[in-house]
């Protein structure tokens, strides 16, 4: 998966930015064939935001989180992906179940 990160008003530093590698990287755990990710970090004063758009196959998923740390801002985005990923996964899958059941024959023979 590629990640781009980008900061506004803030230095990304490599401990940032292996930070949310190493959070961003557990979602592949749950649907793989995600393309790309971009990661936004905002600092306004007292509050730091992240924001993130993933691209996945046929979609795109999008989250963000504040509080008044950054770490905590980056582990709440996470958990949000993380949600939102596990419902498409499932959405996916109870289509194709119920697809395949409408659409096998019957292979009754006379």
């Amino acid at each position: 998966m590629q990640i781009s990160v980008s900061g506004h008003h803030i230095q990304i530093t490599q401990s940032i930015e292996a930070y949310i590698h190493k959070k961003l990287g557990r979602l592949e755990r749950h649907f793989q064939p995600i393309l790309s990710s971009q990661v936004i970090i905002t600092v306004d004063k007292n509050t730091q935001k992240a924001e993130s758009r993933v691209h996945i196959s046929g979609t795109e998923v999008f989250a963000e989180a504040e509080s008044d740390n950054l770490y905590t801002s980056i582990d709440q985005m996470a958990k949000k992906l993380d949600r939102k990923i596990v419902e498409i996964k499932r959405k996916l899958v109870s289509r194709r179940q119920t697809q395949t059941a409408i659409t096998e024959p019957n292979t009754a023979t006379d």
